[in-house]
């Protein structure tokens, strides 16, 4: 029933190849992971991916600010700038969900009736953002095109975000990529709103 044919071929697959298909977004893949897999790590992956942005965010802001000044040196060995950088990757992943859910109630209310719906989008959101963790390779190999490999992993993500919201609801197309879009404004909105306060971003 919900990987649409009489059997899923991915059951007898060996799980290497079940990940490959998953990272080239097909949507039987990602059917099967949702539906026919019991993966408990969604929490923990979405805790190791904002760290992984926290920590790109960090890494940039040290680099944007290098300074001598004994204080400085006190303040970074207690690291609260990550912290920071972890509650803003945080608020902002929180936003983008939140504008993704609302979209989804809004256009198609009957889609998530019940608290189990929500909470298996929610998990097939968290686990179809797994390309973050790209982010930690980018920065370690970091050469002249790391800006460019970030935008392709962020565009990647989009991507995953989109298949898994297509795959959960049985959606065609344009209503996840519609969700996806309003779930940015409202990221872009939290980054607007912590650089009005004067914050690093």
């Amino acid at each position: 029933k919900s990987c649409q044919k009489p059997v899923d071929k991915y059951i007898e697959y060996d799980p290497v190849i079940i990940l490959i298909n998953a990272i080239l977004c097909k949507a039987q893949a990602y059917r099967h992971i949702i539906f026919n897999t019991k993966i408990n790590i969604h929490g923990k992956l979405y805790i190791f991916c904002l760290l992984c942005e926290a920590y790109l965010r960090w890494l940039q802001l040290q680099d944007s600010s290098q300074n001598t000044d004994p204080d400085d040196l006190i303040r970074y060995a207690k690291e609260w700038d990550f912290y920071r950088m972890f509650g803003i990757a945080s608020l902002e992943q929180t936003s983008f969900l939140l504008g993704i859910f609302i979209t989804l109630w809004w256009t198609r209310p009957e889609m998530l009736k019940t608290k189990s719906d929500f909470i298996l989008l929610l998990k097939a959101l968290l686990l179809s953002s797994y390309g973050k963790l790209l982010l930690i390779p980018a920065v370690i190999w970091e050469h002249d095109y790391t800006p460019l490999c970030l935008a392709f992993i962020k565009v990647f993500v989009l991507i995953s975000n989109s298949q898994a919201i297509r795959v959960t609801l049985n959606l065609n197309r344009l209503l996840p990529w519609l969700a996806i879009f309003i779930g940015l404004i409202f990221e872009n909105g939290v980054v607007c709103l912590f650089q009005k306060m004067g914050w690093d971003v």
